[in-house]
């Protein structure tokens, strides 16, 4: 007998589906309840908040670190990668696998959208969706106010800047920005003497350490 495909199925899958079943809906409730208790929990509760992260997502570190609010469609399709860290309001629609790699930061009010809807509204209407993966590569820093789109792979070590709206693959060491974000640069040795424009970092000798 031949496996009929359940609305989870074709959402991961990355197949046209309907979000309207009960499956999906309840999925969608639970992730609801556990991160209101995770945008409530006390500025202190920082251990409480990161048992509840690495319950609800497919995979993550120790090494993370989302400032509330936060809020996901399901977290079991997010893979979170070592020493990850975002800042308030990030948003990330995970009806397909989002994957973060390591070292990545993320600034505040940023929007993970794997979920996409028909252009033309019959099929809208209807309640026809898809789902495209998204992927963060390695070392990435990514703006605040910034879109990412469906079926995005951003490359290793890439800066996005602020305000953009990324809605095709970005290549690895590149400074990428704008709407639709396009490549500015590549990112070379000359970049780690600067933090700001002509701003040159400290030398060694002139570095503050706390003890």
């Amino acid at each position: 007998m031949e496996h009929t495909k359940s609305s989870k199925d074709k959402m991961i899958a990355g197949e046209v589906y309907q979000a309207m079943g009960k499956e999906l809906f309840a999925e969608r409730q639970y992730a609801k309840e556990q991160l209101y208790q995770y945008n409530n929990l006390e500025p202190t509760k920082i251990k409480a908040r990161n048992q509840i992260l690495r319950k609800i997502f497919g995979a993550s570190t120790p090494r993370i670190y989302i400032e509330p609010p936060f809020r996901c469609d399901y977290g079991y399709n997010i893979f979170v990668g070592d020493n990850f860290y975002a800042n308030y309001n990030l948003t990330v629609l995970d009806c397909a696998p989002v994957r973060v790699g390591d070292n990545v930061m993320i600034g505040p009010n940023v929007s993970i959208f794997t979920a996409g809807h028909p252009i033309h509204h019959e099929p809208r209407i209807a309640g026809w969706e898809f789902a495209k993966s998204i992927t963060i590569s390695d070392n990435v820093w990514i703006g605040g106010h910034t879109v990412i789109n469906p079926g995005v792979h951003i490359g290793k070590n890439v800066v996005i800047g602020a305000g953009s709206v990324v809605t095709r693959d970005i290549p690895d060491n590149v400074i990428a920005v704008g709407n639709p974000c396009r490549v500015l640069r590549e990112i070379t040795e000359q970049d780690k003497e600067f933090y700001y424009k002509n701003e040159r970092f400290p030398s060694v000798e002139e570095t503050d350490f706390e003890d």
